[in-house]
């Protein structure tokens, strides 16, 4: 079919003078000439791209300035004089559609002794396209080549049907489309059943989700190949060449045809920018360039949302639209095309909806306008009939037609908030109806305030997802906890989650946990308000409402404390245990927790985070039952410990009690009794004390404790810690949690925690196990003269993030030390630089707490003077702040640190 000319002739005029290029050509060098013209073409396009110019003239105008170009110089050779060969366009270019450094896909068409008689002009040919600038992709075949290889590929058959002859005998591209036409090769039924399964495959490819951080803008699921797919389908089906084709067919209206359109402009617009700031073929919407174009598209950086951010939003907001577009015409095709001949069996529902061949539908075109809440009905009926394979595409255009009968009026009316409290409540099928109420475009008109943060991005790399996206999966994790089928692979976490009466609860928490993410203010407390006035309009009571909104205010508390906090100490888990109240709330706030950060990124969670939480849940859960007003005090706590570890010790208790008091208490109480037992029998027959005792744990153990444990005993010397934590980087493993107790003898006990880089524990390793402690007791006999130094390159993506270290130094009234928070992008050697800090300045760390959290990490350093206390010199303590700024960052001059402060609980 003949391809449709989209470039305006103004614009021919000024990419392509045809007497001027032809009157250079007779004196001057054919390669820089057409080289000249194409890049003179290609500055003007950027040029009104910069100003705002619309994109397609843009598209459209680079194909056809090649078309001139490539239909000059095949002019030019011997090839145009044979009339068995042409030069045939295909694929995108075929179209008529080029970004600025696509790929140019070109078809030499041949027929007799054509190919043979020419093959050194062809070559010729070739070598000149790529000399004057082209990237030409290039493929040689006779009519009936094609015709076999695009019956065996579908890939293949759609290159061809979008084509058109550049030069040369436009008879052979017209045999080619004749033996390739449905008649005669891939059906329409076929193209369309195959076409479905490639969409399949290339989401899953993009992990069935169009919210990355790094998106491709034409592979990506809502993306260009979602608008290419609705074409190729449309024009198989019934011809023709354009989208708004589709429109005189009667598979879109005139406003969904402005949306697919306008759509594709935006993308379009995004491909240009990115190939033009990469220089090259660049899809991916990079980091490296988000910045750049959220400038050339004229956002701008506000209070409370980055230009980026924007960008990224308007850029969700697209793919979604395209996506709800693609389903609905896919649904479309595949009644009209795979089901056309199919018995139509029905049966009803109720008067509002029946299921015709597995699809539900309205029993008659008004029924949105004559009981509007059907516009949640519908969802409620495919949650409760599993069996219903989908919706039927006339009464999905429906529902998008009749959002706009969603108002304050439907929202308050018993009967929609009494059918969404249902959908909550329904034992199956929640999460994934709301992912489809997202895409109709219902969920955002019922919830106003989860509309806003549709599409909403955070510029970073801990949250990887959309702020909405990541709520639904939270709501997709807390449904999977609460299933009995799930308990082998959640086994402690479900155990929990079904005991939990009202999991409704639960997920209206989810739903609100980052309502009011990117409102400025306290997220926490604002989505408490918002999920107040949700759980009084649909009439909770005010102890179910209570739990809600404190779920949300509460919902990173667990987190931080497991993370931040020594939660060995009796004193901190009583403190979480008066702030949770109860057992059901810490139930509640164990499993939105749990749920909250698998749904944030799916490197959070490991099984050292698994290990804290659950610590942390277990110790609170014992503090309930004793009581809060019956705590368990530290020197009770230690006994226990003591006398438990005493009776698996096989020695005499005189020694064993002897070296004990040497320790001191805080490592009795950082420590659980099967640790105490393996240090104390480790030290007792450690005889060479010159000599550090290094171990790691046993994997039985590592399994239960989450991480793998390595334990030192040496004399204590200046920059330790600097050592072993170089020494465990070089060794490939990340320090998790450190602990570091000064004997009265003047002795070290440490403890590390640590992961592989693959986020397991060691395991069953035993030249592994060797190597380390080999490597760790060679670097700790001489820690003076071991390099700290750690050469790092920053990764790509971090080098995108404004993100200068956060240095933060305070008391803690109820722990007998200042705590150092570090809050700095991810890159190596943090520790070992921190630990050289505190030893230039004479502090003492006694214990540690890592967190990576995507490539920034949150690490918490307890610390005190040589004397144990903690630091009160607040001059020293803003000293060691900038300093800390200084290092990390790599820069001479640090930020102005803050003021000394004291936080409680």
């Amino acid at each position: 079919m003949p391809k449709k000319d989209m470039c305006p002739d103004d614009l021919k005029l000024e990419l392509f003078d045809e007497q001027a290029f032809e009157m250079r050509l007779a004196s001057e060098p054919a390669i820089k000439v057409y080289r000249d013209t194409i890049e003179a073409a290609q500055k003007t396009l950027d040029e009104r791209f910069m100003t705002n110019a619309p994109i397609r003239p843009l598209i459209y105008g680079r194909a056809w300035l090649i078309d001139q170009i490539l239909a000059h110089a095949w002019d030019q050779s011997s090839l145009q004089q044979e009339p068995l060969m042409s030069l045939v366009a295909v694929g995108g270019y075929g179209r008529g559609e080029l970004h600025p450094h696509s790929d140019i896909d070109l078809l030499v068409l041949h027929q007799g002794s054509a190919l043979k008689k020419h093959q050194a002009e062809l070559g010729s040919f070739l070598t000149f396209l790529w000399d004057i600038g082209l990237k030409v992709g290039h493929s040689v075949r006779t009519v009936k080549q094609c015709r076999d290889l695009a019956k065996d590929d579908i890939t293949v058959a759609t290159s061809v049907m979008e084509s058109h002859t550049l030069a040369g005998s436009g008879e052979l591209l017209e045999q080619l489309l004749k033996l390739t036409h449905p008649g005669k090769i891939w059906s329409p039924m076929k193209f369309f059943t195959a076409k479905r399964e490639e969409q399949v495959l290339r989401y899953h490819k993009y992990n069935d989700t169009e919210y990355n951080l790094e998106p491709n803008v034409k592979g990506s699921p809502g993306g260009l190949r979602d608008i290419q797919m609705i074409g190729w389908v449309a024009k198989r089906h019934f011809g023709g060449s354009n989208l708004d084709d589709l429109v005189s067919n009667e598979f879109l209206n005139d406003s969904e045809f402005a949306q697919l359109s306008s759509g594709q402009d935006f993308l379009w617009k995004v491909r240009y920018g990115l190939h033009m700031l990469a220089g090259r073929p660049e899809d991916r919407l990079l980091f490296d360039y988000q910045r750049a174009l959220a400038e050339i598209f004229g956002f701008k950086d506000t209070k409370s949302s980055l230009a980026i951010e924007k960008l990224m939003q308007e850029f969700y907001l697209v793919i979604m639209r395209i996506l709800q577009l693609n389903e609905m015409l896919l649904q479309d095709f595949d009644e009209v095309i795979v089901r056309a001949k199919e018995k139509s069996i029905s049966r009803q529902l109720n008067s509002r909806f029946k299921v015709t061949n597995d699809y539900i539908e309205v029993t008659d075109p008004q029924v949105f306008h004559r009981s509007r809440f059907a516009l949640l009905e519908i969802f409620l009926l495919l949650a409760q009939n599993p069996e219903i394979q989908g919706v039927r595409a006339a009464t999905i255009r429906l529902i998008r037609d009749s959002r706009n009968l969603i108002d304050d009026s439907f929202r308050s009316d018993i009967r929609s908030t009494s059918i969404f409290m249902e959908l909550i409540r329904n034992p199956s099928g929640l999460s994934a109806q709301l992912q489809r109420m997202r895409r109709y475009g219902i969920l955002g008109r019922y919830l106003p305030e989860f509309g806003k943060i549709i599409g909403q991005m955070q510029h970073d790399l801990f949250h990887i997802y959309t702020v909405d996206a990541h709520t639904l999966l939270l709501v997709k994790y807390l449904r999977r906890f609460c299933l009995q089928a799930e308990t082998d692979r959640f086994p402690f976490i479900s155990r929990v989650a079904l005991q939990i009466p009202k999991t409704e609860l639960l997920y209206i928490a989810g739903l609100y946990h980052d309502i009011a993410k990117g409102r400025g203010g306290d997220h926490s407390q604002l989505g408490r308000k918002d999920a107040l006035d949700f759980c009084k309009r649909h009439h909770l009571g005010d102890w179910d409402a209570n739990v809600v909104a404190w779920l949300v205010e509460s919902h990173l508390t667990m987190s931080s404390i497991a993370q931040r906090r020594d939660i060995s100490d009796p004193e901190i888990v009583q403190q979480f245990a008066q702030l949770v109240g109860d057992q059901l709330h810490l139930d509640y706030l164990y499993v939105l927790t749990v749920a909250d950060i698998n749904a944030t990124n799916p490197k959070l969670w490991n099984s050292w985070r698994a290990s804290l939480l659950r610590q942390l849940y277990v110790n609170t859960k014992r503090a309930l039952s004793r009581g809060l007003d019956n705590p368990i005090d530290r020197a009770k706590a230690i006994a226990i410990k003591q006398q438990d570890a005493l009776e698996l010790l096989p020695f005499n208790p005189i020694v064993v009690t002897g070296l004990w008091q040497e320790f001191g208490e805080d490592y009795f109480i950082q420590h659980g009794s099967p640790d105490i037992v393996w240090h104390t029998r480790a030290i007792l027959e450690h005889t060479d004390l010159s000599t550090p005792l290094v171990m790691v744990q046993d994997h039985s153990r590592q399994q239960t404790l989450g991480g793998s444990h390595i334990f030192i005993y040496t004399q204590t010397r200046h920059q330790q810690f600097a050592a072993a934590a170089t020494m465990l980087e070089q060794l490939g493993l990340n320090i998790m949690a450190a602990s570091i107790n000064t004997s009265a003898n003047d002795f070290n006990l440490t403890s590390y925690i640590v992961l592989e880089a693959n986020g397991h524990p060691i395991g069953d390793n035993p030249q592994r196990i060797a190597d380390i402690e080999r490597a760790l007791t060679k670097a700790l006999q001489t820690p003076e003269q071991f390099s700290v130094a750690t050469e790092h390159r920053t990764p790509r993506r971090l080098k995108h993030f404004n993100m200068p270290t956060e240095v933060l130094i305070y008391s803690d009234k109820t722990q007998p030390y200042t705590v150092l928070e570090v809050i700095t992008p991810d890159r190596p050697g943090i520790l070992a630089r921190i630990g050289r800090l505190l030893l230039d300045h004479n502090i003492v760390l006694q214990k540690a707490k890592i967190a990576t959290l995507g490539e920034r990490v949150e690490d918490v350093f307890f610390i005190t003077t040589e004397q144990s206390t903690p630091i009160t010199d607040e001059s020293l303590c803003r000293k060691l702040e900038a300093e800390i700024c200084a290092v990390l960052d790599d820069t001479s001059q640090a930020k102005e640190p803050g003021q000394m402060k004291v936080l409680e609980l």
